[in-house]
């Protein structure tokens, strides 16, 4: 009735009658027109769409819509599309000497293009997005190469990791001097001293000197009498101010005493040749490869 409106005195908009605390009021101010036909369109719009895409799940599949399209076909298709376009260069790279791959600026470019992102998707969870390594895990992008840093070197290594269990896998492993006794604690922590002066680290000089000896009976076999490494065994330059494991004295012992021993996994299994041809030439491409 129309006695029992009511209107704000301030706006003069009619209330809705709903009240609260005696004097607060709700006022009747509905939505405005172009919103509600923004909404109506909108309910249309979801309606063809509806049937136009898929849109619902059912008990065994979905509704296909009328223009039958998937999204995941559609990707499928692209992924396919694309490594269709890729073949040529996948091919020319199998067919490829991995040292003329370089002599081909063209194949070149895709080898590193793939190298780089099968590097991201497989070693950068060890070895870092940029190569970088960390603390047991080298730095590719320096020149200090344990198992050589050649081309077929690298594709190598990847290939069939160290310590992997693979048939071809690198194998050779540093003694463990300490946990088997071969060394007790005062000639590691001599020796320890020693291999720390031959890259001009602090040591002490005493025990350094009586670390030569033990260093010539014991690494030099491997190391060199010169403790700069040899690469057919995997035995690391000691001169060169580059440590996989730390050069603090403690790090040291620790590496003469149990041998590290550690271990990467061969690839050859895990991805195709052509992928890991490319992943060598990226490599060896970031700054240390010789």
């Amino acid at each position: 009735m129309a006695s029992d409106k009511h209107f704000d005195e301030v706006t003069g908009t009619e209330t809705t009658g709903h009240v609260w605390d005696g004097d607060l009021r709700e006022l009747n101010k509905p939505l405005p027109k172009w919103w509600l036909y923004v909404l109506y369109a909108c309910i249309v719009w979801s309606i063809g769409y509806w049937a136009v895409y898929p849109a619902w799940p059912t008990m065994s599949d979905y509704t296909k819509g009328y223009w039958n399209y998937s999204q995941r076909a559609a990707v499928t298709q692209e992924v396919a599309d694309a490594k269709a376009a890729q073949d040529k260069y996948r091919v020319a790279l199998s067919q490829t000497p991995l040292a003329d791959v370089g002599k081909n600026p063209e194949l070149l470019q895709f080898a590193l293009a793939g190298g780089q992102a099968t590097f991201g998707e497989n070693c950068a969870a060890c070895h870092g997005r940029g190569a970088q390594g960390g603390v047991g895990y080298p730095n590719l992008n320096d020149d200090d190469w344990i198992w050589g840093g050649q081309l077929d070197n690298i594709q190598q290594t990847i290939s069939y990791g160290i310590r992997s269990g693979h048939a071809k896998t690198r194998d050779s492993a540093m003694p463990r001097f300490g946990l088997d006794g071969a060394l007790d604690a005062a000639k590691i922590g001599d020796v320890a001293n020693y291999v720390r002066s031959l890259s001009g680290l602090e040591a002490d000089k005493t025990a350094a000197g009586r670390g030569a000896a033990v260093f010539a009976e014991n690494c030099a076999v491997c190391h060199g009498a010169d403790g700069k490494g040899n690469q057919e065994l995997g035995a690391p330059n000691l001169t060169d101010g580059i440590w996989l494991y730390g050069n603090g004295q403690e790090n040291v012992v620790t590496s003469i005493s149990t041998g590290r021993g550690g271990i990467m996994p061969a690839w050859d299994a895990r991805l195709d040749p052509v992928s890991v041809k490319m992943l060598a030439v990226y490599v060896h491409s970031l700054g240390g490869g010789k």
